[in-house]
């Protein structure tokens, strides 16, 4: 089964940036969006971002104009540029497919505070 190792993150204050990477244990197909995640404490994992095969980019609407999504190269990289960081953007990230697999990584953790 695919497995997920995320990093990047750390504590950036108000308005600063931080570029996550995700890597994958195998390429990741042309046909398998592959996605991004978040969660904080006592709440559900939310969606934040996807990027297609096409290349072909969503967002949440709270991260639309600050958050970019990049597929690599090797391909079983992605990217996840995050600018004009906010601390409602705190939490632990993680990548997995648009149709997840029940197995997540570790996450990688970003706090946002001055």
């Amino acid at each position: 089964q695919v497995q997920f190792v995320e990093s990047g993150g750390g504590l950036v204050q108000p308005g600063g940036s931080l570029r996550l990477s995700c890597t994958a244990s195998r390429t990741i197909f042309n046909f398998e969006p592959i996605a991004w995640y978040r969660q904080t404490p006592g709440n559900q994992r939310e969606w934040v971002a996807t990027i297609t095969g096409a290349l072909t980019p969503t967002y949440t609407d709270s991260v639309k104009g600050r958050f970019t999504i990049t597929r690599g190269n090797p391909k079983n990289t992605v990217y996840l540029q995050m600018n004009s960081l906010k601390p409602g953007d705190t939490a632990v990230y993680y990548c997995n497919f648009q149709a997840p697999l029940p197995r997540w990584g570790q996450g990688t953790q970003v706090t946002v505070s001055s």
